[in-house]
């Protein structure tokens, strides 16, 4: 067996079920072993963004690593900003990236680059094949690695001619150390801050934000009077009826200060202090109120829902009932279309068990409180900020969740770096319903000006439109075969969003907004 075949089979022996694929020359005969792999799906994207976006949003939703497979330096660097997000999430990730045969580095060919050194700043392990016969053996550390918690980018740079060479061998997991048990004296803590009749807010992230680590906070908070809180870049937070209410920190710097003021302790669960997106000259970078305590229930690492039972049983809180009072839903609007109209519809008709796949900064910012009362749903975000994350996310949400439906909230600005996301979404038949805001310009940047300087020159705001020509996302989607329209009224919105949801196939809504 060769290189490429051990490594396959190796994929295939840990567990890894998918690989996102743009590949070239020099990984030809990894894809000729990922297409006689039986358990490994591959499935093809047109820009390397794609690739590693999707096997992202596959790893929110299941836990599990994804391997995405990129050619050569300029194929890795192509993926590098969603890598970046991928890493902010905290998710587990296996990238196989090809490289030159050995023997053809040395006369530096045009597509010869550094590899490791465009990687290693967005994975915690890289590793350059040597020969044929470690290959496979390189490939099992580097699953062991991206699966180590809580959750990491691994790796592997694969040389041409150990894929081709014989000599390859299947090799298994090592084995995998348990994270430690969480400190008595952090779960000591954290019980006096919840009974020291200060207000406090246990801060979400991680694992924190659903499954188990959500409702043992939700029960924790229920007891103790505390807020749920999530930082603003959640990797993936469970909302809906019946669950706990958890208030997204604020983008903006001065409305997170003003939130987080009311709170004098903080308790850290899977995440970082909050801090503020950009630095100002005239605000903190620390978002919390001055004098007030921050504390991590647990060490980076170790598991954050072993950490909350840990507190919730010495919080005595096992007989506590979880009420979890949630907001109904609200009515369909009627009219012409604003920001708030578009929220209305989407809280009315978002349905049972959806994901929410969230690029929408400006134009969804009201998205989150409409939808609170809605069936039981997923929230997924940008977590790193690197724009350009919004369908490939919901690819890989869709492909570890079929039969849930999928609706991505994008804006046109966003849409427009993985338009090719587009083209995978019609190809692999998935049910996601996109809507993209198109008030055809970067609204957020335009934002940013009005707060930091007094007038926006006219030559500065025409670098931050998007007309001349205006971006026709109808014509767009229809040209990679996906059904669109453009609505242009509350009415219209919600008859598209139901239909796009009933239909369970790939769709696209435009909504125009105004600039």
């Amino acid at each position: 067996m060769n290189g490429a075949e051990s490594l396959v089979r190796t994929l295939c022996e840990g567990g890894i079920e998918l690989c996102f694929t743009n590949p070239g020359t020099s990984e030809i005969h990894l894809v000729d072993a990922l297409s006689r792999a039986p358990g490994l799906r591959g499935v093809p994207c047109l820009f390397e963004g794609v690739c590693v976006g999707a096997a992202d949003g596959f790893a929110r939703m299941t836990g599990r690593p994804a391997a995405t497979l990129l050619h050569l330096g300029p194929g890795l660097s192509n993926g590098l900003a969603n890598l970046h997000n991928a890493k902010r999430a905290r998710v587990p990730l296996l990238v196989i990236v090809g490289d030159h045969a050995q023997f053809h580095k040395r006369y530096d060919a045009p597509l010869t680059s550094d590899i490791e050194a465009l990687a290693w700043p967005f994975s915690s392990w890289v590793r350059t094949t040597r020969s044929a016969s470690e290959v496979g053996a390189l490939g099992a550390d580097a699953i062991a690695a991206a699966r180590t918690a809580p959750g990491h980018i691994a790796t592997l740079i694969v040389s041409a001619d150990h894929a081709w060479s014989d000599g390859g061998k299947v090799a298994a997991l090592p084995i995998r150390s348990e994270t430690r048990p969480a400190q008595s004296a952090s779960i000591q803590q954290a019980r006096i801050m919840l009974t020291n009749g200060e207000p406090t807010a246990i801060v979400l992230g991680g694992r924190g934000a659903h499954g188990r680590g959500l409702r043992l906070a939700g029960r924790i908070a229920e007891a103790t009077g505390a807020s749920l809180l999530a930082q603003f870049s959640f990797c993936r937070l469970e909302r809906g009826e019946g669950r706990p209410l958890v208030e997204r920190i604020f983008y903006d710097t001065r409305l997170a200060m003003k939130q987080l003021s009311q709170f004098r302790q903080l308790i850290l669960v899977d995440c970082p202090a909050p801090v503020a997106f950009f630095g100002d000259a005239d605000l903190p970078s620390d978002l919390t109120a001055p004098g007030s305590l921050c504390h991590h229930l647990h060490a980076p690492g170790d598991n954050c829902e072993d950490a909350l039972q840990e507190l919730a049983d010495a919080l005595s809180t096992r007989g506590t009932a979880a009420t979890h009072r949630t907001p109904g839903r609200p009515q369909l609007p009627h009219g012409a279309i604003t920001l708030d109209g578009l929220a209305a519809v989407v809280g009315a008709l978002l349905p049972p068990q959806a994901i929410v796949v969230d690029e929408s900064i400006t134009s969804g910012r009201g998205m989150m409180s409409a939808t609170r009362g809605a069936p039981p749903h997923d929230w997924l975000v940008n977590t790193g900020g690197s724009i350009g994350l919004g369908v490939p996310l919901a690819i890989g949400a869709s492909i570890a969740s079929p039969n849930r439906d999928v609706l991505c909230l994008s804006g046109d600005g966003s849409l427009m770096y993985t338009l090719q996301g587009l083209w995978t979404v019609v190809r692999e038949a998935l049910p996601i319903t996109t809507v993209v805001f198109s008030n055809r310009s970067y609204r957020i940047l335009k934002g940013a000006f009005d707060q930091t300087l007094s007038e926006m020159p006219e030559r500065a705001a025409a670098l931050l439109d998007l007309d001349r020509p205006n971006l026709d996302f109808v014509s767009l989607a229809e040209g990679m075969g996906m059904p669109a329209r453009r609505v242009e009224s509350l009415e219209a919105f919600a008859r598209a969003l139901a239909a796009g949801f009933e239909s369970r196939q790939p769709n696209l809504i435009e909504v125009p907004l105004a600039g």
